[in-house]
């Protein structure tokens, strides 16, 4: 399907990922004529299926020796890197560079279920997090995230503490010295701007929560009907259909490789109560079983 607006690019070769960036060209110098504060979305379509390759950077790839299929992903991240390099560019040649704050980040993990667009093995693209998009092992909730602000944030450093989507909504108004806002729906998130200024932890002692009681239609490892919650190091899965929970100390143990349900059960309980509650007062949906139609029981509910 063709993307709407997009229509003046069409039969000049222009891959879409080079398209949507001159288009967000395009818009950032609308927005510097207004002389005021801009605000850019840029959302692309690569890296996603199917997996249709980037001319610009496939045949770099295939020289270094990869499939057709694994030189087709690699091309589209170039093409997505080559998209934000050319929007810093535009930042640095209009004097912007040091007055916009640049936010980084992937909604999902990489894509490793399906043959047909990555090399086999499946399920290891993302090593060492296990599996990948759709799972609720790290592979696939785990993603890559850079921020950079001018005079706050600095170059070469990383942080380990943990944040979520949710957070960038309060994280970017406090970045705007918006302080008082009100908005009718529930702003679940918190800001992590005390991260970037190394002055607190935001998400200390709090939970993470994620719900997926529908079956995507991939398979592997962690893929189903699930939910999850992450406080502190521990993170439990609990798989609607079996029942089954599973218990990982995430920080010693990324791969998620050693389940220490049956040696932490004061911690699984715990951890079920609190998902348990989360999902039930926020009226999160939960699968039912076709042959009785009887929803599948909440985590805490279940041993």
């Amino acid at each position: 399907m063709s993307v709407p607006g997009l229509e003046h690019y069409w039969k000049t070769g222009t891959f879409i990922t080079e398209a949507l960036t001159q288009e967000a060209l395009k818009a950032l110098d609308k927005a510097k004529a207004y002389n005021q504060p801009f605000y850019l979305y840029m959302s692309h379509y690569a890296i996603h299926i199917p997996i249709d390759k980037d001319v610009r950077f496939f045949d770099k790839y295939k020289k270094k020796g990869m499939s057709d299929k694994e030189a087709a992903y690699a091309s589209l991240i170039e093409g997505m890197d080559k998209s934000l390099g050319d929007i810093m560019d535009w930042l640095e040649k209009n004097g912007e560079a040091d007055n916009t704050i640049i936010l980084f980040c992937g909604d999902n993990g990489g894509y490793a279920t399906g043959k047909e667009w990555r090399d086999e093995p499946l399920y290891t693209q993302n090593a060492p997090l296990t599996c990948g998009k759709g799972s609720a092992y790290e592979g696939g909730i785990r993603e890559p995230m850079i921020v950079s602000w001018p005079g706050v944030t600095k170059p070469n450093t990383r942080c380990d503490k943990y944040v979520i989507i949710e957070d960038y909504y309060p994280t970017i108004l406090e970045m705007a010295g918006i302080t008082d806002w009100k908005v009718p729906q529930t702003v679940d998130g918190v800001s992590f701007v005390p991260l970037l200024k190394q002055t607190g932890d935001p998400s200390e002692g709090r939970s993470l929560y994620w719900n997926c009681p529908n079956l995507w239609g991939e398979q592997g490892p962690g893929i189903g009907a699930t939910c999850t919650v992450r406080q502190g190091k521990w993170k439990l899965i609990y798989f609607y259909e079996t029942g089954k929970k599973e218990l990982y100390d995430i920080p010693a143990d990324i791969s998620e490789q050693h389940n220490l349900a049956q040696q932490h059960p004061e911690v699984v309980k715990a951890l079920s109560a609190n998902l348990g509650e989360f999902l039930r007062s926020s009226g999160a949906q939960r699968p039912s079983f076709k042959k009785t139609g009887k929803p599948c029981p909440w985590p805490d509910e279940i041993e």
